[in-house]
């Protein structure tokens, strides 16, 4: 079986990926298993950029049989000309809570008028085969923003987004409804019908 290393240290993405990517033929591990994530800057200026740069910095640790799988995202609103964006952690600064930057995001579209309130969360993800080769895919869930956070079951712009067909936000629906949504379920399911099933 493959060994395929998450570029985290959250457990909680590490089995998500594992349940995303069964059937793959992959042992899925996370970074603890090369002596942790390192430290990275994340200075690109995309999504794609910011998941290479993570990659790269844990591939420089890892057997050279072994794959790596990292991923960067965030929340896009077209009225923001698709901000936050790679800043979606920071949108109010460097220490910035779920709160401060979900209050900064609904004062931002209270400034515009008739503000269009189409979103997505999109994720991009890059994996690095064992030759050194960088694959790219892209996923993103379509939604819109509510004027006010409701629900308490998701965590940072997950109250005021309700993804397309629901009027209920990500934080109303429950983990089980947003897994089968989300936008890194939805880049897992491009690299496994763009990519890994063909090679299977």
């Amino acid at each position: 079986m493959k060994q395929l290393i998450v570029a985290t240290g959250n457990a909680h993405k590490v089995e998500e990926f594992d349940g995303l990517l069964a059937g793959c033929g992959f042992e899925v591990s996370s970074a603890k298993v090369c002596g942790g994530m390192p430290d990275v800057v994340e200075d690109g200026d995309t999504f794609a950029a910011n998941a290479r740069i993570k990659a790269l910095a844990l591939r420089a640790l890892v057997s050279p049989d072994a794959w790596i799988i990292s991923d960067d995202s965030g929340l896009e609103v077209d009225a923001l000309d698709a901000a936050p964006g790679i800043y979606s952690a920071r949108y109010a600064g460097e220490d910035a809570s779920d709160l401060d930057n979900l209050n900064k995001l609904l004062a931002e579209l209270a400034k515009q008028p008739e503000a269009v309130r189409s979103a997505r969360f999109r994720c991009v993800l890059c994996l690095i085969d064992p030759s050194g080769v960088e694959h790219f895919f892209d996923g993103a869930c379509e939604g819109t923003i509510a004027k006010a956070p409701t629900g308490s079951q998701g965590f940072g712009y997950d109250p005021v987004f309700a993804p397309k067909g629901y009027t209920q936000s990500f934080a109303e629906l429950g983990e089980a409804t947003k897994s089968q949504l989300s936008h890194r379920a939805l880049a897992v399911q491009a690299l496994r019908r763009d990519w890994l099933e063909s090679r299977l």
